[in-house]
């Protein structure tokens, strides 16, 4: 649980005020907020940096002002929710990867409890919603980052689409945050993770999306699309801190293992 300061401290963060009820309306201006806030990016892994899903994860995004993987994002935000007293449970799922699933614990995600109604929330997926989805839900949602739909398949598990295109599913059960650990450390080490497969950091804005995978990044603005290479490390640095606020001392390094022909599920164009 998040002390006092820390959770103003996160809130000024995302540009969020303290709820005043713990609604839905309230649930959604924080989930907007976070989204649009918070990137998902894979910089740590090539810098060769501990990756943590523990309280510690919100000195990272609060204080350093940073962004990170599903895990640490969704992590950080299901310990905001919880600490400003939303009814919380976190969960685990296996992302639609290569046509096929990953392991369990290979994303993980929140579901919140108002009154009748469960909302999932997850902003830690680089094409997740802006706005929390409801579960009890069969109609596809219309959200400013597409067309999400959910689907019970079992009694325990949950698909969740976009656009008709199945992102994961999810399982009931509520998970501790330690549970995952094992796939965290295959994540950090392993040459098959895609997060040391790619180096990139991505950010919805309004009305587009700011990514920069390496040196190339992409300025999407509604219909319009400006791509750039970054030719020099002062222009690399000028962007992380420019699009997303991060200020490094000097720009990650690709890990040896990154593949530079693979397109990673949670963060595609």
């Amino acid at each position: 649980m998040l002390d006092d300061k820390t959770v103003t401290d996160y809130l000024t963060r995302i540009g969020a005020e303290r709820p005043e009820q713990l609604d839905a309306e309230a649930l959604r201006n924080l989930h907007a907020r976070h989204s649009l806030s918070i990137p998902f990016e894979t910089i740590d892994y090539h810098l060769g940096k501990e990756i943590v899903v523990d309280e510690r994860v919100v000195d990272k995004i609060v204080y350093q002002h940073r962004g990170g993987g599903c895990g640490e994002i969704n992590t950080a935000f299901h310990y905001l929710l919880e600490s400003l007293g939303f009814d919380i449970t976190l969960h685990q799922g296996r992302v639609w990867l290569g046509r096929q699933f990953t392991p369990p614990y290979n994303h993980s995600m929140s579901t919140v409890r108002i009154g009748a109604d469960r909302w999932l929330v997850d902003v830690g997926l680089g094409r997740s919603s802006r706005y929390p989805l409801r579960l009890d839900s069969t109609e596809p949602q219309e959200d400013p980052h597409g067309r999400f739909s959910t689907e019970r398949v079992a009694d325990n598990a949950t698909d969740v689409y976009r656009a008709d295109e199945l992102q994961y599913r999810f399982y009931d059960e509520p998970i501790d945050v330690q549970d995952g650990l094992q796939v965290l450390w295959w994540y950090r080490t392993s040459p098959d993770s895609p997060f040391l497969q790619n180096l990139s950091c991505t950010l919805p804005t309004e009305n587009g999306r700011i990514i920069l995978r390496e040196n190339k990044l992409v300025v999407i603005d509604g219909d319009k699309r400006r791509i750039e290479r970054l030719t020099d490390d002062q222009a690399l640095l000028d962007a992380y801190e420019k699009y997303f606020g991060i200020k490094l001392d000097k720009p990650p390094v690709p890990s040896p293992h990154a593949n530079k022909s693979m397109r990673m599920t949670y963060e595609r164009d």
